[in-house]
């Protein structure tokens, strides 16, 4: 939160883009639970907002991107972490419902990418981002924001 204020206080954005959620919702086999609790996830959601108007009125979330979860669930990298679309989605929604609540603007992504977009199971490859990219701008464009 400290580094999200200083490069607002530097920048002076006209309109601030958050992609936030996927490490949030990851599920730790150690502690059975998410990585962040889906309330936490919220009250965290509303302390960026919050922090946000303080800049500008004109935030926007990007969702959550589905996950391959045969190479994912466990990662490789870190076998206690659990990527699964099932979490992937609550998440997804939780974004959209304190947007909805916010009147703030959500790009969707949950069923943008395919296996095959994904490097790793999990981060796009440049296909993915390409396809992220895409929609992230023609959003833009089609709401006026650039």
């Amino acid at each position: 939160m400290k580094r999200f204020s200083l490069e607002n206080e530097m920048r002076g954005p006209d309109a601030i883009i958050i992609a936030i959620g996927t490490n949030d919702a990851s599920y730790l086999k150690s502690k059975d639970g998410n990585y962040v609790s889906s309330h936490d996830f919220e009250a965290n959601l509303e302390k960026i907002i919050e922090k946000g108007k303080k800049y500008t009125d004109e935030i926007i979330f990007i969702g959550l991107t589905k996950a391959n979860e045969a190479m994912v669930a466990p990662t490789p990298w870190v076998p206690d972490f659990h990527y699964r679309n099932a979490d992937m989605k609550i998440y997804d929604n939780k974004i959209k419902e304190v947007c909805k609540k916010n009147n703030l603007k959500f790009i969707e992504m949950m069923n943008l990418l395919k296996d095959e977009d994904l490097e790793d199971g999990l981060h796009p490859n440049s296909a993915g981002h390409e396809k992220m990219f895409l929609r992230i701008k023609n959003f833009l464009e089609e709401n006026t924001i650039i």
